[in-house]
């Protein structure tokens, strides 16, 4: 399949309409408006996903995933993008386990196709209650599956968006982030990055 290279695809983490779900929006809509990037919207709210069980069934036939759910929907936005703006909540200190169960169901498309994703360009956004509050290795999880799957990894550089973009949403959802100027600044330079890839 030929990637759509103007396409945008922002996943959103979330299982709420706050915070996260405000800034993976933001990033889309600065992409667009700036940069005339096309865009994709998909989150994990009100979505029925069901587990990996490594029941190897997409190993064995190649033709996808042996569950029906929501994430039929998910599976061509994936193949056709070669953007991918992920952004998660931090849970427990890392990504929330919605967003693990959406990329280890990922594995059904690299059975049947494994360069699915190939130079494909990543990045990611987290973001947690406290400003401490495991953004960086909820971050690093999204930054791994770009690795395992061949997906460039891209952040915002040094001086505030290090390993991509990092927000506090001081436990006020939504409200929290549009306050937040440096992380929305961390968003506005990893949109500036993934722009040097547009072709």
């Amino acid at each position: 399949m030929v990637k759509n290279k103007n396409l945008i695809l922002g996943i959103c983490g979330s299982p709420r309409k706050q915070g996260t779900d405000f800034a993976v929006q933001y990033a889309l809509q600065y992409a667009s408006e700036k940069f005339d990037f096309n865009t994709e919207f998909w989150s994990v709210k009100n979505k029925k996903i069901k587990f990996c069980t490594h029941c190897d069934y997409c190993i064995r036939e190649k033709k996808g995933c042996i569950n029906v759910d929501d994430l039929q929907e998910l599976y061509p936005l994936l193949e056709n993008t070669k953007f991918l703006f992920i952004g998660t909540p931090v849970f427990q200190g890392t990504l929330s386990g919605q967003l693990k169960t959406v990329f280890d169901r990922t594995r059904a498309l690299v059975a049947k196709d494994p360069e699915v994703f190939k130079n494909a360009i990543g990045a990611a956004l987290a973001v947690g209650g406290d400003r401490n509050g495991g953004q960086e290795i909820a971050i690093r999880s999204i930054l791994d599956f770009y690795q395992q799957n061949h997906i460039i990894s891209v952040s915002g550089g040094a001086f505030g968006a290090n390993l991509g973009a990092s927000l506090w949403s001081q436990d006020l959802g939504m409200k929290g982030i549009q306050k937040d100027e440096e992380g929305l600044r961390s968003i506005r330079k990893v949109i500036k990055r993934l722009v040097e890839f547009k072709t």
